[in-house]
């Protein structure tokens, strides 16, 4: 949805289009990632609303082209199931600028890596039907960002979220870092601000107490499924317990996250 009225923020750098009514209380932000983690699935699923944060500069070394994929029974060690991009302009290029190298080999190796690893799964058949959306984009586009958004999307979609996904790149609002972040949150409607570990390390809060919005932490940790959750695809979880048990978890964890947002009255 295209915001449609002009709403100036204070003491920020924001000056894009503000929606007329929210999106919802709670934000997440993240990059395109490619059949991303369980904590980001979890922190997105969290989430009223995501921002797929697709202008900033793409990261050879992090998620947005590649996941870690593990075998249901643990007998070998996590294998990169990689997606071969092109950077048009360099290290300068941004995640929506990269582009596939070879879609179609791209295509031949997102189906062998993923049915070697889980083709003995329950849960598989039902999986692979859902995949073909995903695959299909191989052929109608070269945008790697495409077809890792449609990787998560059919993830979200498989546990049952029921959120917005929003973009960065439709939204006006320059700065560096925590501002910006700080100013898509505010222009989008949120009070909540999701933040994993990673960017509580170098996040400002006071830049979002401008804004009046709460910097809530998010963990998913533990045993089970959990253990391997800051790194293995949730791919491998849902493979292990299937899409109703995984939103299950993912829900009782959304419930803890939110009961110590200050806001919630807990």
């Amino acid at each position: 949805m295209t915001p449609t009225r002009l709403f100036s923020a204070p003491d920020s750098t924001a000056g894009s289009l503000r929606p007329d009514l929210p999106y919802g209380e709670v934000c997440a932000i993240h990059q395109p990632n490619l059949f991303p983690r369980l904590v980001t699935l979890a922190k997105l699923f969290a989430a009223d609303y995501w921002i797929v944060l697709d202008d900033v500069q793409f990261a050879r070394r992090d998620y947005q082209h590649r996941a870690r994929l593990a075998s249901l029974g643990g007998s070998w060690q996590p294998q990169w199931l990689s997606i071969s991009t092109h950077l048009p302009y360099g290290r300068s290029t941004s995640i929506r600028g990269a582009r596939l190298a070879d879609p179609s080999r791209c295509r031949r190796r997102v189906v062998q890596l993923l049915a070697d690893h889980y083709r003995h799964s329950a849960y598989w058949p039902s999986f692979k039907r859902g995949l073909e959306p995903v695959l299909a984009a191989f052929e109608s586009t070269d945008r790697l960002a495409d077809v890792t958004e449609l990787s998560t999307r059919l993830l979200l979609e498989e546990v049952g979220w029921r959120g917005q996904i929003l973009h960065s790149s439709d939204l006006l609002a320059p700065g560096e870092r925590s501002q910006r972040l700080a100013d898509l949150a505010w222009l989008t409607g949120a009070t909540t601000y999701l933040c994993g570990t990673g960017g509580m390390r170098y996040l400002d809060p006071a830049a979002f107490r401008v804004h009046s919005i709460e910097v809530l932490p998010f963990q998913a940790c533990g045993s089970g499924i959990w253990a391997s959750a800051r790194e293995v695809s949730a791919v491998h979880a849902l493979m292990l317990v299937g899409s109703g048990a995984l939103g299950r978890e993912l829900e009782a964890l959304r419930g803890r996250v939110l009961e110590d947002d200050p806001r919630s009255g807990a």
